[in-house]
């Protein structure tokens, strides 16, 4: 193959054009499904339920501030009537409302009339309005801010629009503010479509900053270390044609970049510079400056470590092929992708980096400028302590891991949506202030089955619903709800002068069937989203605040017993549901997905290292010190209160799986050296030689790679990377100096 070298490099920059024009046509996305656990029978229930009512997340809203200015002025409320009016002319946004659009009905002589909420042309009638609405709290929270200074605008927008879509509504709605000169800084919108948009723009953004800035690190260390800028350039072109093909594939065969996109940059670049360090070292620490031997030294360093570094390239794929067994698509696609694009960074780099590597004598590919020293010096340092120092190192091992222990009770799962927003970023910023001065935005449904001979309008399941309601409001933290109870008790308050006390059901049948004769006849838009045709189905949509996954589903939990000792059950069925409560289950899931990816990633990987090593011995040498970085990641959970969500939850699996490479380079050569008839003494000191500086090098490379997510704004990357980080290097630790004391208790003998 080397003899071929030309003809290999021009093939595969021939792939590598392909493939940059491949990305072009690469395709990010963002939706709340990804998160959505298969098989759950809340799921289930959920989707059955949007066939007979609207999703809950197919909203828009926009909050207008009238320069922090009193917003019960006509000419502002002019402004936002006409804004709202022409809202309804914007792609896939099928209604608008606001204070100024909504109508009550009123009876008069004459029958019943809607007439409108507030009175835009006439400035006292205005003031009137304004008292009546701040005192109703049907308005605040909901079409009025906390502080009185904002009104809300509200979208319903197309069912599950696209990120296309979402970018299409969000510059429509860009151009119509500046349009009636809202004050860009006052304004805040939230709701799915901002989401999309703004989450994409961030993964674009996210994967084109991880790639320059892993790139600019690994070439720092590698120039640091063999002070070469030749041997840069090898690395980079080598590991950076991987990221290039690796790309152009998902592009090629339709895969889309998902929240966890920023993470492919990292793991080529970081774990294929890794492969690249162990072959180059044990390249250059072979050759001489007689380039005609190039080729025979290179094909001879393939035989010798070759395997092994395959091996560590399947370990570290199947740490994220095992998160094909979570419940999350976005896992799952992210642990294929991965995995995928961790063997593709092997096999073009094992083939291309020995066709650049022959080409350059030693002389060009090292210099004794370079800094290599201190990680023999570091790998010996380990060696040496083992030997002197064994009981203190295990003693300081085993208290360790007690004190991990204990990190790990600790560890909660309650999830916030606010956790997984970038930071410092407008969307961030909109969603706390609808949090802070509106009902904020996550959902919380209750379905409600009405059992026969009854209707869902009728009164005795309306005052059942009420009696939920009123529940539901006491409990704290949930701040908007709607049912049809709150229909019938606005539509009493309304024929009774408004007055705050009349906010309750009808006093008798007669006046709830005039009610509901009249919604009926009046086709009140609130009517036929809260039942279903066939009327035997009916809701009551709350918002509740971003306390925690953990938090609500107490508070969930409280409100069902309480359901079912306080309603009548011969009439109804109640069950939460919606987006919030499906996102929320996530919370329930990730410890199980975590044990079974993690479980199999050990049992994969330790088959396979039972087939490298040949020995029950040496596997448990090899088990002993790469479970024990586990332990201490999920400690950095507890103690740092860090919550166990999804997309922190995968680190497991995938550091197992990188964890344990250094200890398969180490044990191969380990392995080589006792079947060339060495002592275990003179093995383990042998092997520290000729692999330290290598493993302490992928380590160091590692541990810098992974901490690039710190220039991420999406927060459970950068939990990802820092925990990484952290983890490998407790790995390495493990390897140097805990490592050599087990094989000498387990061989003392030999």
């Amino acid at each position: 193959m080397l003899y071929h070298k030309n003809k290999i490099l021009f093939a595969f920059a021939f792939l590598c054009v392909l493939s940059l024009l491949s990305i072009s046509r690469l395709k990010v996305n963002f939706q709340f499904e990804q998160f959505f656990p298969d098989g759950d029978p809340d799921l289930e229930f959920f989707n059955e339920f949007t066939k007979d009512f609207e999703k809950d997340d197919n909203f828009l809203l926009v909050s207008l501030n009238n320069e922090g200015k009193e917003i019960f002025d006509t000419a502002f409320m002019k402004s936002v009537h006409a804004f709202t009016l022409e809202c309804r002319n914007i792609p896939y946004v099928h209604k608008s409302q606001s204070l100024t659009t909504t109508k009550f009905p009123l009876k008069t002589p004459f029958g019943y009339n809607l007439m409108p909420l507030i009175h835009i042309n006439d400035g006292d009638q205005l003031l009137e309005d304004k008292k009546v609405i701040q005192a109703d709290e049907r308005f605040n929270r909901s079409f009025i801010s906390v502080d009185g200074k904002s009104t809300n605008v509200m979208l319903k927008t197309q069912k599950d629009i696209s990120v296309t879509q979402s970018d299409t509504i969000m510059h429509a709605l860009d151009t119509l503010l500046k349009k009636y000169k809202f004050d860009g800084q006052r304004n805040h919108m939230l709701g799915r479509a901002a989401f999309q948009s703004s989450l994409v723009e961030m993964q674009k953004k996210e994967v084109i900053v991880s790639t320059v800035i892993s790139a600019i690190l690994v070439s720092i260390i590698i120039y640091m270390i063999f002070a070469s800028w030749i041997t840069v350039a090898i690395t980079i072109v080598s590991i950076g044609a991987s990221l290039l093909i690796f790309m152009g594939l998902l592009s090629v065969i339709g895969r889309e970049l998902s929240v966890m996109a920023a993470l492919y940059p990292i793991i080529i670049l970081i774990v294929g510079a890794a492969d690249v360090i162990h072959l180059m070292t044990k390249y250059i620490d072979t050759i001489d400056n007689n380039k005609e031997r190039n080729i025979e030294v290179m094909m001879h360093v393939i035989k010798e470590i070759g395997f092994a570094t395959f091996l560590t390239c399947i370990t570290t794929a199947i740490g994220f092929f095992t998160l094909v067994t979570s419940r999350l698509y976005i896992l799952r696609e992210f642990g294929i992708n991965a995995g995928f694009g961790v063997l593709i960074a092997f096999f073009v780099i094992v083939i291309v980096l020995p066709c650049m590597l022959v080409m350059f004598s030693k002389d060009q590919l090292y210099s004794k400028r370079g800094k290599a020293d201190w990680l023999q010096k570091l790998a010996m340092h380990g060696y040496r302590s083992s030997m002197k120092y064994p009981k203190l190192i295990v003693v300081i091992f085993i208290g360790i891991i007690t004190i991990s222990f204990y990190g790990m009770s600790l560890i909660t799962t309650n999830y916030k949506i606010l956790s997984n927003l970038p930071k410092k970023a407008k969307v961030t910023d909109d969603f706390l202030y609808f949090e802070k001065n509106f009902s904020g935005f996550r959902p919380l449904e209750f379905a409600i089955t009405v059992k026969a001979p009854y209707k869902a309008d009728d009164f005795e399941i309306v005052k059942e619903i009420d009696k939920i309601e009123n529940k539901i409001k006491s409990m704290g933290y949930i701040n908007s709800v709607f049912s049809q109870a709150t229909l019938y008790k606005s539509i009493e308050m309304m024929n009774n002068g408004n007055q705050k006390a009349y906010f309750k059901l009808p006093d008798s049948l007669a006046t709830f069937l005039d009610y509901r004769s009249m919604i009926t006849k009046m086709r009140a838009v609130e009517s036929s989203v809260l039942i279903n045709k066939s009327n035997t189905k009916t809701r009551i949509s709350s918002i509740i605040s971003d306390i925690g996954a953990d938090s609500i589903k107490k508070i969930g939990i409280t409100l069902d017993k309480w359901i079912l000792d306080n309603t009548d059950q011969s009439k109804i069925a109640v069950r939460r549901t919606g987006t919030g409560l499906i996102l929320d289950k996530n919370s329930e899931y990730v410890t199980e997905n975590l044990l079974n990816g993690l479980w199999l990633s050990v049992l994969i990987i330790s088959l396979l290292m039972a087939y490298l090593v040949k020995s029950f011995k040496m596997l448990v040498v090899a088990f002993v010190p790469n479970v024990i970085p586990l332990i201490f990641g999920a400690a950095i959970l507890g103690f740092f209160n860090i919550e166990l969500e999804a997309s922190v939850s995968i680190i497991f699996s995938v550091i197992y799986g990188i964890a344990v490479d250094d200890t398969i380079h180490f044990l191969s050569r380990y392995k080589l050296c006792i079947e060339q008839g060495m002592s275990v003494e003179e093995a383990i000191e042998t092997t520290f030689v000729d692999t330290g500086k290598s493993v302490v090098l992928t380590s160091v490379i590692l541990f810098f790679g992974f901490l690039v997510m710190l220039f991420s704004n999406h927060p459970p990357s950068v939990i990802v990377g820092v925990l990484t980080s952290f983890t490998l290097v407790s790995a390495l630790m493990c390897d140097l100096y805990l490592m050599p004391i087990m094989i000498r208790y387990f061989y003392r003998k030999v």
